[in-house]
């Protein structure tokens, strides 16, 4: 167990290595396996969200379909046409809107190939990209769709069937799905951007933009700079 002392020594001596040739260009080299193991992990996440809720809404729709003639009541059979409906147009929307985690590893390995730091310029618009999509998949643009759908659908049982209170539930029901579909997404990408943070360095009137990087392992603690 190291002492306090050599802790910090150890943290001093990151902090000057980080600056020479070699480190930088460690500092470079576990910038781009981070970028592509991010990548690659939200490939295998986004293939497990593309199946898992496909195959959710093509069992809805399955269910609702059938129950839209068997139901036990006419308000089941009412409430199973309106579900089929809206089961159908988030089933439409899954194999229409696809994941970018694949396409943007595929973009990375095409690169993988150039010059190091030319690489790196690029896997950092790559990724970069991929983690702005992510955001965009979160925002609140990307919950009108199912706010229209599930609104006409609440109304359509609650004001045209005469059951507000069926309507309400139906609503509340879609827009909580539809909220665990977007924050169920792949946000692996927006994880790797975030390990490098801003900051800014003055010294009279000069300033330097950089960012910065904790790195801690069991034995050492330090930080990368990119400037």
């Amino acid at each position: 167990m190291p002492t306090s002392r050599a802790l910090w020594l150890t943290f001093v001596v990151s902090l000057l290595l980080v600056s020479s040739p070699l480190a930088m260009a460690q500092s470079a080299e576990q910038e781009w396996h981070a970028y592509q193991d991010a990548l690659e992990r939200g490939e295998r996440h986004a293939d497990y969200w593309q199946t898992g809720w496909t195959t959710f809404y093509a069992g809805s729709l399955a269910y609702n379909a059938w129950q839209s003639s068997e139901g036990n009541s006419s308000d089941d059979r009412f409430d199973a046409r309106v579900g089929a409906v809206k089961s159908a147009l988030a089933l439409g929307g899954m194999l229409l809107d696809r994941q970018p985690h694949p396409e943007a590893r595929r973009k990375l390995e095409q690169i993988s190939g150039q010059d190091p730091d030319d690489r790196l310029a690029r896997a950092r618009d790559v990724i970069q990209e991929t983690a702005e999509e992510e955001r965009r998949r979160r925002g609140w643009r990307a919950r009108l769709g199912s706010l229209a759908v599930n609104t006409v659908g609440g109304l359509v049982i609650g004001v045209g069937d005469d059951r507000p209170d069926d309507g309400a539930i139906s609503f509340a029901t879609g827009m909580l799905v539809s909220e665990l579909q977007l924050w169920s997404q792949p946000g692996q990408a927006g994880h790797a951007i975030n390990r490098f943070q801003p900051a800014e360095l003055s010294f009279g009137d000069m300033q330097i933009d950089y960012e910065y990087a904790w790195v801690m392992g069991p034995d050492q603690l330090g930080v990368h700079l990119r400037y």
